[in-house]
């Protein structure tokens, strides 16, 4: 049977390998952030017939606007936020506008600042932070408090995996990037805990001269089905949405896409050999059956 608490050294060696040139990315390139972090223009236009987004979105792009947000208001109204533009630029697009499509109003052409941005961007670590807090907490009241270390270690190898790949290759993230961060906090945590409560209830059955990192890993090949089976059908639903769900989703789509990737690796080959190195660093604590099978590894 193949031992993944074993060679829990080369988890950690592959880790690094995805991870240092994210940090070395963010660190000296920083990540691309969109309008809703920046600022920019919002106009709400009145067209006179019916456009789709998609048709605006591919006229923005003839002029090197393709990075702009836009959103149906009505029928025949559009919302179209842009990067800063100066005033005779942004009467410029309008003229385009009306050259492509035919405007019956503009109703709203006016500067968004960046103060927006900097509450989200705060609100999102303060979210973060907080929900990182009260998963360490459950997971040490439901386990031990070593097994939330272990996952919180595996939570921020997620995220810095997210934010580094998005970094390295420049692409722009917007408000629904922080979203899909959220969201593969949770799926990544809930597959940790499966994984943990299935070691838990191992290790009440575990026999005298058992060591703890075969029991681990029996946990994991236990488990191991279900959490593969799990991350294809996600996988699959998120694959089909970034083809065929429109250039809106894309960026929220891309980081869920890597974000259960890397959740997937980080519960089933780093969290384990976390709280594996962690318990052997400093023992003690838990049960005496389980201090019985920490004691032979």
């Amino acid at each position: 049977m193949f031992h993944f608490i074993r060679l829990r050294k080369y988890w950690y060696i592959f880790s690094l390998l995805i991870l240092i040139p994210g940090i070395i990315s963010l660190g000296v390139r920083g990540l691309n952030l969109g309008i809703d972090f920046t600022g920019g223009n919002l106009l709400e236009l009145d067209f006179k017939q019916a456009v789709s987004v998609q048709e605006v979105r591919s006229s923005l792009a003839d002029i090197n606007l393709e990075r702009s947000v836009i959103q149906r208001s009505d029928e025949d109204q559009i919302i179209v936020r842009t990067g800063v533009l100066t005033e005779a630029e942004s009467e410029s697009l309008i003229t385009y506008l009306e050259e492509q499509f035919g405007l019956e109003e503009v109703l709203r052409n006016e500067k968004v600042g960046p103060t927006i941005g900097q509450e989200l961007t705060q609100k999102a670590i303060l979210a973060l932070f907080a929900a990182s807090v009260l998963m360490m907490l459950y997971i040490s009241w439901r386990f031990e408090f070593k097994q939330g270390l272990a996952a919180i270690a595996a939570l921020l190898h997620d995220v810095l995996a997210t934010l580094g790949l998005f970094s390295i290759f420049y692409i722009e993230i917007n408000s629904a990037f922080v979203a899909a961060i959220l969201t593969i906090l949770g799926y990544s945590i809930n597959a940790t805990i499966v994984i943990f409560d299935r070691v838990r209830e191992n290790l009440k059955d575990a026999k005298k001269g058992d060591k703890l990192e075969d029991v681990v890993n029996t946990s994991l090949w236990q488990t191991l089905a279900r959490s593969i089976n799990t991350t294809l059908t996600v996988m699959f639903m998120l694959l089909a949405l970034y083809f065929l769900g429109g250039a809106t989703l894309k960026t929220f789509i891309l980081a869920m896409i890597i974000g259960v990737t890397s959740g997937t690796y980080s519960s089933i080959f780093f969290a384990s050999s976390v709280w594996i190195d962690l318990k052997r660093r400093f023992p003690g604590g838990g049960s005496r059956r389980r201090r019985t099978a920490d004691a032979q590894v």
